[in-house]
């Protein structure tokens, strides 16, 4: 059973901005039967409400407004100062894989946390007005541990598995306790209380290789029974949101899938769900597709943001699904290639997308995205139409520790090869400023800053500290 003992928030979210107001949702976490004091701003006190409650927790969320420029907030006699800003000079900060698969709570937290440290501390220096989450929010791979439906999952999975209301309970106090133990570390406490976030789930959020796995494991009644327990944790931990009560941001306010945009002045912030629609042989389904080529067009002086989980640009990896046939000890990592938008099994999928960044970028505007997932850092491009170009930024992971410098080393042969799934759109997998190989294997996070109509890239390393600007 989880224990809460203590409060734990505000976790703020931007719930959607327009032209005079942002719009914002903190999110609480009380032990059960304690007072939640109020919160308040300038305009008065605001209301709040019980989202959902769980064995020894309420969660409560409160929604309020506020105009742009520099604001605050008051919470249980502390004053959290706010920088909104989404016009004109402004930053954004990009993260992405907060965990590991195994033991991830049991880490020592200066460790763990080192680079939200650094985050934290460049906020103070500079202040952003937005945080992205990219994916792999929390590493709930353990949520199924100690429960005998899931003990095993996904090696095995019981073929009747009866009343499933015990492992209903159980799913949703283990992601209660993942979500409660990463929101209460200092440092990214301190920064979520202060800079409003947006995020993207991917497949941790879930399960390892959720929408990858075997058509048996996730279309049993066990495998739904994750799924919506990790949906519901999701919206409640990640959106400070339940079904039926979407923020104005997503795009399907019946939640069939979870993308979600934000028109900001000058750019456009877009979140395609990768995962709610996720099989073997899909991506997005029909829901998330329809978001994607229904986007207004960009304007002249509009820039888009896109956000996509996995990495939209890379090497060659259906070489690697391919060598996979002859060597077998490979199999164990065809999850792991199935995620990718490379995979043999999406490359028609993938065309489909560039083709729409091709049409993004003939506003006139180079279209940056920007991803998680590998736990590697690095950077790509590909021509688009008329002089632009689509500038793909990965920053992973930001607690999640590196793989070995030899898999950055392969991955960055294997990119020489290039790449053409568009015909006459070559992709080049591009050095990071200051690095001398294509992949960097030191855990990281990156910012987007925009200064007078032009925007600069950043990578924060943990060993090599901040990059030359890149721009964009």
């Amino acid at each position: 059973m989880t224990q809460t003992t203590k409060a734990i928030g505000p976790i703020l979210y931007l719930d959607h901005v327009d032209d005079q107001q942002f719009h914002l949702a903190a999110l609480f976490i009380l032990p059960k039967g304690a007072e939640m004091p109020a919160l308040e701003t300038s305009f008065g006190q605001v209301q709040q409400q019980v989202l959902t409650e769980y064995d020894a927790a309420t969660i409560y969320r409160a929604r309020f407004s506020l105009p742009p420029g520099a604001q605050e907030y008051l919470w249980n006699g502390e004053t959290y100062p706010l920088h909104l800003n989404l016009q004109d000079d402004t930053r954004l900060a990009f993260v992405s894989c907060n965990g590991e698969e195994t033991g991830d709570l049991d880490r020592e937290g200066s460790e763990r946390n080192v680079m939200w440290a650094r985050l934290r501390a460049e906020h103070r220096a500079a202040p952003f007005a937005l945080l992205l989450h990219g994916g792999d929010q929390v590493y709930a791979d353990e949520v199924t541990d100690g429960h005998p439906l899931t003990q095993n999952w996904p090696s095995s999975i019981p073929d009747d598995p009866g009343d499933l209301s015990s492992l209903h309970h159980h799913l949703r106090e283990r992601f209660l306790e993942r979500y409660a133990a990463l929101y209460t570390s200092p440092d990214f406490a301190w920064l979520a209380a202060r800079v409003p976030s947006v995020m993207q789930w991917d497949d941790h959020d879930i399960c390892d290789g959720w929408g990858s796995l075997a058509r048996r494991a996730t279309n049993s009644a066990v495998g739904r029974e994750i799924f919506a327990a990790a949906r519901e944790a999701y919206l409640i931990f990640q959106a400070a949101a339940v079904d039926g009560d979407l923020p104005a941001r997503f795009a399907d306010p019946h939640g069939g899938h979870l993308g979600w945009a934000i028109h900001a002045p000058g750019f456009r912030l877009v979140a395609p769900d990768l995962r709610s629609e996720r099989t073997r042989r899909q991506i997005m389904g029909p829901g998330g597709w329809a978001f994607m080529e229904t986007q207004p067009p960009l304007r002249p002086d509009e820039r888009c943001i896109l956000m996509s989980s996995v990495p939209l640009l890379g090497p060659r990896l259906s070489l690697l699904e391919a060598l996979m046939i002859v060597v077998p000890r490979m199999q164990r990592y065809e999850d792991d290639l199935r995620d990718q938008w490379q995979s043999r099994g999406h490359r028609e999928e993938w065309r489909r997308m560039l083709r729409l960044m091709v049409e993004m970028g003939r506003a006139g505007q180079n279209v940056i995205a920007v991803s998680g997932e590998i736990h590697l850092a690095t950077r790509a491009v590909m021509p688009l139409d008329a002089g632009a170009v689509l500038h793909q930024l990965v920053a992973s992971g930001i607690a999640h520790r590196p793989p070995p410098k030899g898999w950055a080393r392969f991955l960055g042969a294997l990119s020489t090869l290039g790449d053409d799934p568009i015909a006459g759109k070559h992709i080049r997998i591009e050095r990071i400023p200051g690095q001398a190989g294509r992949y960097v294997a030191q855990r990281n996070y990156l910012t987007l800053d925009r200064r007078n109509g032009a925007w600069h890239a950043c990578w924060q390393l943990e060993d090599s500290g901040r990059s030359p600007e890149l721009a964009l």
